[in-house]
């Protein structure tokens, strides 16, 4: 029993080490004991991220009630990967297949999910290499997203600059045009007043000159 134990730590420790290298250059959270979370949904986001960056899925464990209000006050969740030192052939013993690896929470206070266990080895293979692919993936798609986001953001922007520009530029022909209208009323009115003047300078020459004759 006790060499079963020992290469299920060394299989961890083999993992562990995997993990390491694959994972050297970027930063892995993991949970611990004490760990803080605003509410269960937050808990289990996270420790799925954690499952999904190390290389396993998760299943809910154990669940317990409040006996005053029946809301969940503790949750399990674990691996749900199975032992690699099954044997084909041999009845399967489900407890001693099942993956050890977990994380308990619990309910402590009003908004606040606090992390009392966390087991992290594993007896069996992580598929990291799959794993290892998906966050990489997600970025993208979201760094994708969130360039379009940008974009049409920006687009909408240039739309409304435009309008904005195409607004002031029709502003200022209209402008021009009642200016222009303006300044021919007033030439016209100064060639009017010239016009006439000239006309009363002819006339008082002649008033002059009927004078003199007289």
């Amino acid at each position: 029993m006790q060499t079963t134990v020992d290469e299920g730590q060394e299989r961890g420790e083999t993992s562990r080490g995997v993990e390491s290298s694959l994972f050297e250059n970027e930063t892995i959270e993991e949970p611990c004991e004490g760990m803080e979370f605003e509410s269960e949904g937050t808990a289990k986001a996270f420790y799925d991220k954690y499952a999904r960056r190390i290389g396993f899925l998760t299943r809910v464990l154990s669940s317990r009630k409040s006996e005053r209000d029946r809301s969940i006050i503790s949750r399990g969740i674990g691996c749900r990967g199975r032992s690699d030192n099954h044997i084909q052939g041999q009845k399967r013993d489900k407890r001693q297949e099942a993956c050890s690896a977990m994380i308990l929470l619990k309910r402590e206070k009003p908004g606040k999910w606090v992390v009392r266990k966390f087991v992290r080895d594993h007896n069996h293979s992580l598929v990291i290499s799959q794993q290892k692919s998906r966050p990489s993936l997600d970025d993208k798609d979201k760094k994708i997203q969130e360039l379009m986001a940008e974009l049409r953001v920006k687009k909408r922007l240039s739309a409304a600059y435009r309008e904005q520009l195409n607004t002031f530029i029709k502003d200022v022909e209209e402008h021009n045009e009642r200016l222009s209208v303006k300044v021919q009323v007033a030439v016209d009115n100064l060639k009017e007043l010239e016009t006439k003047r000239k006309e009363l300078l002819q006339i008082k020459k002649a008033e002059h000159v009927e004078i003199d004759k007289e």
